[in-house]
């Protein structure tokens, strides 16, 4: 059975492909082992964005998961499966496969309800990682990486998510199937000791390009020392505005006297809360989302059935006051004598949680003939899974082209350096700066600059340092310029007075750092400028 990448899939962008066609032609320039760490950087390339959804355990990572794929496939008790890293990527055959750490694959079925099986009859330690294959189109160009909590008591499950994230930097997982396949088929190399990458090779190519962080109320330390420790396919690339995200999960347990100006409103004190959220993990993330993750799962992945609307719209004729206690806690809701059973409403809470029940009742209650697919919707767009989705698409989607070709840049770079071959590191290096030098992969530069500023390895003043943030993390112009909505001949002005300015510090006051960043962000202004130009005709 083949994967997308295997049928050929197309390259995110020319970016992507500028970097295919320097790893085929720099391949027989290199050591045996650093061209098999090149053909995995191509496998990668071809292969749709890889998108690490990670966070503390118990953060309803897994349930998100669910939500995005719109299939409840991703088992969210606590069990074997849930220690595992576990891939999620489209194929023509659902299926999943158990990876082993020496290369072997057992496909398992899927358990009677659609779900990875719970329960794994192998020697859990020699357990990789799981792939599962699901004919959904939203994988199409997203592979989904679900990950063990981090903070966990079992040290196992915590150093995999650690490894995919690149925080256990001395440790490198096993390359999967194909890259493997590589190095075995190629010739060994002038040492004697094959073509199998090394630990610094393998850590070059491992990892997630892009990260959705979930979050609950309390941002903690470990949160952000793991987004600090996150790589896109290397460690020397921290999560940035340009590859990491942030939901705030469980939104609907917020309470919103907690939070100054919620106004009482549970979702005004969520968003409130993400925006403060957002302010203390810049610049590790672009956005904070606020979502309420079960509620999103349920209404998305088809938890939600007819027979639960009928039971919602029973509800919603109970006399106001009725339902006011009713709603006052959990158990109060599922022990009060009514007509619909306490069963009954124990599953809606399972599935809806006091929130998403009282939503539906609201929306019953104002229209009370209300259809099951129309409460569905109703609840979907209750629980904040657009908004996450919107972000994923400017943030992620939109960009996969420049993420994947960074990536993979960083994964060259790190594979010539970990070969110990002065002279292959100069002519990968050479080769790199020739396809930089290319006014169409500005966009590349401009990533690395913005890594640097938002890493620290580049100090610049704050106002300069979120210039930089700004400009290097949008693709709409208005917001690059920070004048979104105003008119075009102001966007064009100002560009071309910060390109001016931007020069002029490079030239004039700027560290030799400072000033490598300033000429990026000037050639940045100054193309802006003249796209506006282009756009006026």
């Amino acid at each position: 059975m083949t994967t997308v990448a295997e049928q050929g899939q197309p390259l995110a962008g020319p970016l992507s492909a500028a970097v295919a066609n320097l790893c085929t032609r720099l391949q027989p320039q290199v050591s045996a082992r650093t061209a098999a760490g090149f053909r995995e950087v191509l496998r990668r390339l071809s292969a749709p964005l890889q998108v690490a959804v990670a966070g503390r355990i118990k953060s309803g990572k897994s349930t998100l998961v669910n939500a995005l794929i719109g299939r409840r496939v991703a088992p969210t008790d606590v069990g074997e499966c849930t220690r595992l890293v576990t891939r999620f990527q489209y194929g023509t055959v659902d299926r999943v496969e158990l990876i082993f750490h020496d290369g072997r694959k057992q496909v398992l079925p899927f358990d009677a309800t659609g779900m990875i099986p719970g329960d794994l009859e192998v020697n859990f330690d020699d357990v990789s990682h799981l792939e599962a294959y699901l004919t959904n189109a939203v994988l199409r160009d997203l592979t989904v990486i679900d990950t063990p909590g981090l903070g966990s008591l079992d040290a196992a499950s915590v150093r995999r998510t650690e490894q995919l994230l690149g925080a256990a930097k001395h440790r490198a997982p096993d390359l999967d199937g194909p890259a493997r396949e590589a190095a075995e088929d190629a010739e060994p190399d002038p040492d004697g000791r094959g073509d199998e990458l090394d630990q610094t090779s393998r850590s070059a190519v491992a990892g997630a390009e892009a990260v959705l962080y979930v979050v609950t109320q309390g941002v903690r330390a470990d949160d952000q020392q793991a987004l600090a420790a996150f790589t896109a396919a290397t460690a020397s690339r921290d999560a940035g505005p340009v590859n990491a995200i942030a939901v705030l999960n469980k939104a609907d347990t917020i309470p919103p006297e907690s939070v100054a100006g919620s106004e009482g409103d549970v979702w005004r004190a969520a968003s409130l809360l993400a925006e403060k959220q957002a302010q203390s993990l810049k610049p590790r993330v672009a956005d904070v989302i606020p979502v309420i993750g079960l509620l999103a799962e349920s209404a998305e992945s088809g938890g939600f059935t007819s027979a639960d609307a009928d039971a919602l719209r029973s509800l919603s004729k109970l006399d106001d006051a009725t339902w006011e206690t009713m709603l006052m806690s959990a158990d109060i809701f599922t022990t009060w004598e009514c007509e619909v059973p306490s069963g009954t409403r124990t599953r809606l809470l399972e599935k809806l949680d006091l929130f998403g029940v009282r939503c539906a009742v609201d929306a019953l209650r104002a229209d009370p003939e209300l259809t099951a697919g129309s409460l569905r919707r109703t609840l979907l767009n209750a629980s904040g899974l657009a908004g996450v989705r919107g972000r994923l698409d400017a943030v992620f989607r939109a960009r996969a082209d420049g993420i994947k070709a960074a990536a993979a840049l960083a994964s060259v770079t790190a594979l010539a350096h970990a070969s110990g071959d002065p002279g292959e590191r100069q002519r990968v290096h050479d080769a790199i700066e020739v396809l930089l030098a290319k006014p169409e992969a500005h966009q590349l530069r401009l990533l690395e600059a913005l890594t640097l500023v938002t890493s620290g390895a580049v100090a610049m003043p704050d106002d300069l340092a979120e210039e930089v943030l700004r400009v290097g993390s949008s693709a709409d112009i208005g917001e690059q310029l920070g004048l979104k909505g105003r008119p075009h001949k102001e966007l064009s002005a100002y560009a071309l007075e910060r390109a001016g300015w931007w020069r002029s510090f490079a030239s004039f006051g700027a560290t030799p750092a400072q000033s490598r960043v300033a000429h990026v962000v000037h050639r940045a202004y100054f193309l802006i400028w003249q796209q506006l130009r282009e756009q006026s005709g």
